[in-house]
C-alpha cells in the first residue's frame, strides 16, 4: 500500500473516531424537538400600538415636567389617540416658549394643522417604535424563558408583528402562558388619598373626599383587600394615588424572591443608583405618606413610608411562593413594551413525540434497506462500495450534529432520509460513468479515473445547489423546518466526503490488492 492512499486511510479512521465522539452519547448530544419530545407552540401577536403610546405618555410626562421647572403655570398636556399629544393652558406670555421647547426638544413630533397646540409623531418614529417593540418583546420573552429554565427555545420575530415561540420539554404550560404574557408593569406612586397607607372602601368616598372632581394629576386604582392575620383576599379597595411615576420596574437592578415580617412570600429588589437617587428624595420628601406599589395598573400594597428609602426594598402582596417567583423572573427580565394576545397555540404531549420518533425510525431503516437491496441489485458488488459510504455518511451526520448540539425534529429526519438518497444519487452518477467508459473500451483503472472526473461538476451542482436551497429555508424558517435544514445541510456536506473521497479510496484499495481485468458493475 503506497503512503497516499495510507494516508486517506487514517484521514477516513480518523474520520469516524472523530464522529463516534462526538456523536456519542446521542441523548445528551443531539436534542430532541418539539415534535419529538413533547412542548408548546405559540404565536403571539404584539401590540405594538401599546408601546407609541408608553412613548407618547412618556414624552408628555417630560414636558409637564419641564413646564413646572420654568413656571408655566395652567399649561395642561394629555395624548389624544395613539401617537399624539396636545397642549392647552399655556398663556399668551409663555405661548412662544412652549413653542420653542416643543420644537427644540420634541423633534419626533410634527405640529398639526389647526388652531390647538396638537403634536403628532412622524411616520417614520411610529414605525421605528413597532419595530423596536417587536424586538425587545422578543429579548424580554427569550429571557423570561430562560429564565424559566427551557432547553433549546426557539423564540423569532415573525411577520406582521408576530413572535413565533416553540418550547421543548414544557410540563406546565399554564404557568409558561402566565409567564410569557405577563406585562409586570411595576410603578411606585405616592398615595394622596387616604393618608398614611392603606385603602378606601369604594370609590365614592374617595371621589366625595376631592368633592366629585378628581384633580388632574391624580387618579383612582383598584386593590385587594388582604386580611392582617390570614393573608386571604377579603374583598378590594381603593387608592387615589399620583398619576407621576416615582420610579418604574425599568429603575430596578434586580429582583428575588425573599420573606416578609410574617414569613410569608415576597420580592425583594435593589435599584439602580439613578433610581435609587429618585426613589431616596421622594420618600425623603413624604415620610408619613403612603407608598403604591402598582403592578399592572393595580396596587399590590400601599405600605407607610417611615423613613428615607434608597436603593433596596421588598414588594409584598397576597403571593404564592411561585407568584413570588415568576414575579422575580419577570421583573429581572423587564417589562413587556406591549400587551400580547395568543393568536396560535399547539401543545405536543410526549407520548405522540415517542410515536414520532418511532415511525421516524421505522421508515429510515425501510428506506435505508431499500436503498441498500436496490444497490446491491443493480450495481452487484461495486454496490458494496456505496452501502459502505452510505454508512459512513449517516455517522458523519449524526457527529456533525452532535457537534453543533442541534436539535433533532421529525422534519429533521426526513432530512436525513433525504440526505440518504442524496448520498447514493451521487454514488450513481459516478457508477453510471464508469459503466459508460467501460462500454467503451477503457480499462477499469481508466474508467474509473474518468467516471469520478466527469460526475465531479454535477456532484458539486446538485450538492450546492441544496445546501444554498436548505440554508434559505435555515434562515426563514421556524423550529421543525430549521432542523429539516441543518440535518439536511451536515448530511449533504458528508455525502460530498463519502462519494467522491471514500468512495474513490475503495476503487483505490481495491486496485492496489490485485490485478482488475473486470469490475463486477
Amino acid at each position: 500500500m503506497n503512503r497516499n492512499l495510507l494516508g486517506r486511510g487514517l484521514v477516513i479512521l480518523a474520520s469516524i473516531l472523530v464522529a463516534v465522539i462526538l456523536a456519542y452519547p446521542p441523548k445528551e448530544k443531539i436534542n430532541l424537538g418539539l415534535d419529538l419530545q413533547g412542548g408548546m407552540h405559540l404565536v403571539l401577536q404584539v401590540h405594538t400600538e401599546d408601546a407609541v403610546r408608553a412613548e407618547v405618555d412618556s414624552d408628555v410626562d417630560r414636558l409637564l415636567a419641564t413646564a413646572k421647572e420654568k413656571g408655566w403655570t395652567g399649561l395642561t398636556a394629555r395624548r389624544v389617540g395613539d401617537a399624539a399629544f396636545e397642549v392647552a393652558g399655556a398663556t399668551e406670555a409663555d405661548r412662544d416658549a412652549v413653542t420653542k421647547v416643543l420644537t427644540d426638544s420634541f423633534r419626533d413630533y410634527s405640529l398639526a394643522r389647526g388652531g390647538n397646540l396638537r403634536y403628532e409623531m412622524k411616520p417614520d418614529v411610529v414605525n421605528r417604535n413597532r419595530q423596536l417593540a417587536v424586538k425587545q418583546a422578543v429579548e424580554t420573552i427569550r429571557n423570561r424563558v430562560d429564565a424559566f429554565g427551557v432547553a433549546e427555545p426557539v423564540i423569532q420575530e415573525g411577520s406582521n408583528n408576530r413572535v413565533v415561540v416553540e418550547l421543548p420539554g414544557v410540563d406546565d404550560p399554564e404557568r409558561v402562558r402566565r409567564l410569557i404574557k405577563s406585562t409586570a408593569f411595576l410603578e411606585f406612586r405616592l398615595v394622596s388619598y387616604p393618608q398614611g397607607g392603606g385603602g378606601s372602601g369604594s370609590r365614592e368616598e374617595i371621589l366625595q373626599h376631592y368633592n366629585n372632581q378628581l384633580p388632574a394629576d391624580v387618579e383612582i386604582m383598584e386593590g385587594d383587600r388582604i386580611d392582617r392575620e390570614t393573608r386571604q383576599v377579603v374583598g378590594k379597595e381603593y387608592y387615589a394615588v399620583e398619576r407621576r411615576r416615582v420610579i418604574t420596574g425599568r429603575d430596578l437592578k434586580n429582583a428575588r424572591p425573599s420573606q416578609g415580617q410574617f414569613s410569608q412570600p415576597v420580592v425583594q429588589f435593589t435599584l439602580t443608583p439613578g433610581g435609587a437617587q429618585a426613589f431616596g428624595n421622594a420618600t425623603g420628601a413624604n415620610v408619613g405618606r403612603g407608598l403604591g406599589i402598582v403592578l399592572d395598573g393595580r396596587v399590590v400594597s400601599a405600605p407607610r413610608i417611615n423613613s428615607k428609602i434608597t436603593d433596596s426594598g421588598i414588594i409584598e402582596g397576597n403571593f404564592t411562593q411561585q407568584e413570588v417567583d415568576d414575579l422575580s423572573t419577570v421583573l429581572r427580565s423587564g417589562a413587556l413594551p406591549a400587551s400580547l394576545t395568543y393568536l396560535e397555540e399547539r401543545t405536543v404531549g410526549p407520548s405522540l413525540g415517542r410515536d414520532s420518533i418511532q415511525q421516524g425510525l421505522r421508515a429510515g431503516i425501510v428506506g435505508t434497506s431499500l436503498v441498500v437491496v436496490a444497490m446491491l441489485l443493480i450495481y452487484n458488488l461495486t454496490g458494496v462500495n456505496a452501502v459502505m459510504a452510505l454508512i459512513l455518511n449517516v455517522l458523519l451526520l449524526f457527529g456533525g450534529m452532535g457537534a453543533l448540539h442541534s436539535t433533532l425534529t421529525l422534519p429533521g429526519i426526513a432530512g436525513v432520509i433525504l440526505t440518504i438518497g442524496m448520498a447514493v444519487d451521487a454514488n450513481v452518477l459516478v457508477f453510471e460513468r464508469i459503466r459508460e467508459e467501460l462500454r467503451a473500451g477503457r480499462t477499469v483503472r481508466s474508467a474509473i479515473d474518468l467516471g469520478f472526473q466527469h460526475a465531479f461538476t454535477s456532484i458539486i451542482d446538485t450538492h450546492v445547489t441544496t445546501i444554498v436551497s436548505a440554508m434559505i429555508l435555515f434562515q426563514f424558517g421556524t423550529g421543525p423546518i430549521k432542523g429539516f435544514a441543518v440535518t439536511l445541510v451536515i448530511g449533504l456536506i458528508a455525502s460530498l466526503f463519502t462519494a467522491v473521497f471514500v468512495s474513490r479510496w475503495i476503487f483505490d484499495l481495491v486496485l492496489s490488492r490485485r490485478r482488475v481485468q473486470r469490475l463486477s458493475i
